[in-house]
């Protein structure tokens, strides 16, 4: 899966590489962080089966089926999208995991020490991204056996002015960039939400409305850019350690989504 898939409507146009999310434009404006630009090297990421440093727990994961090694939000990074299906308006990619397959850590040595992650269970994941009526729509399936315990968060970048001065809305409180700095790489939580519109300066602002997170985080250490990130689960302030006691249970398959969309 090489080339970049485009989907197109009315005002809109999105390009999705490998799975990844790397542009959403509207009358002819970017609204997601490029790669290459300073503060991250991705546009999009998703954050499987754990969120958070795991290295503060060794880098295991307690389960009913042994102790997993995972690293930093999960592995789910390490393994490559096949492509389902695409048209104009939709685009379906999936990625398999069979239980206790060994799967090489890119961050090691540099910021890792273990060279390999694995995870005692099969799943499933599928990203569904779609576009319509000018709405940016990303939806998650994940397919697994039951009581699988599990995290799942979403990291998008999008694309700021440089300025410092965006700021964001939600749950009927006003944050601004300087707070998230402040949070460094712990990020900074917005709990119990499942809406954010981010105040561009320099074009037209974001909502961003998600079902099944119930919570959000925000990072970034640079001016142009900004991760708003929606998570099940905030685990930077805590001591907990990583277990299936303090994680969701899979019901076997659960669906999440994030809209975004441009306001007029």
């Amino acid at each position: 899966m090489n080339s970049n898939i485009t989907l197109q409507e009315k005002e809109c146009k999105v390009t999705i590489h490998k799975g990844e999310l790397v542009s959403f434009f509207y009358k002819n404006e970017e609204y997601i962080h490029q790669k290459g630009n300073k503060g991250w090297s991705k546009s999009d990421d998703e954050m499987f089966p754990i969120i958070g440093p795991t290295s503060k727990n060794n880098f295991k994961v307690h389960t009913k089926k042994g102790d997993a090694i995972q690293d930093q939000h999960g592995f789910l990074r390490e393994l490559d999208y096949a492509l389902i299906s695409s048209n104009e308006h939709e685009a379906c990619f999936i990625k398999n995991y069979k239980k206790n397959t060994q799967v090489k850590n890119s961050k090691f040595p540099k910021k890792s020490s273990e060279p390999f992650l694995n995870w005692p269970f099969d799943f499933t994941f599928q990203k569904n991204v779609s576009l319509l009526n000018n709405r940016l729509t990303i939806e998650f399936i994940i397919t697994t056996e039951k009581k699988m315990p599990f995290m799942l968060g979403y990291h998008p970048a999008f694309l700021l002015s440089n300025s410092g001065k965006e700021i964001f809305l939600a749950n009927d409180k006003t944050y601004n960039l300087t707070e998230v700095y402040k949070a460094g790489s712990n990020a900074f939580p917005i709990l119990n939400c499942n809406q954010i519109i981010l105040q561009n300066i320099d074009k037209k602002n974001l909502e961003i409305t998600t079902k099944g997170f119930n919570n959000f985080m925000l990072w970034t250490e640079v001016d142009n850019m900004v991760c708003i990130e929606p998570i099940t689960q905030y685990t930077s302030y805590t001591d907990q350690k990583f277990s299936e006691e303090n994680m969701k249970l899979s019901k076997g398959i659960h669906k999440f989504s994030v809209d975004i969309k441009v306001i007029e």
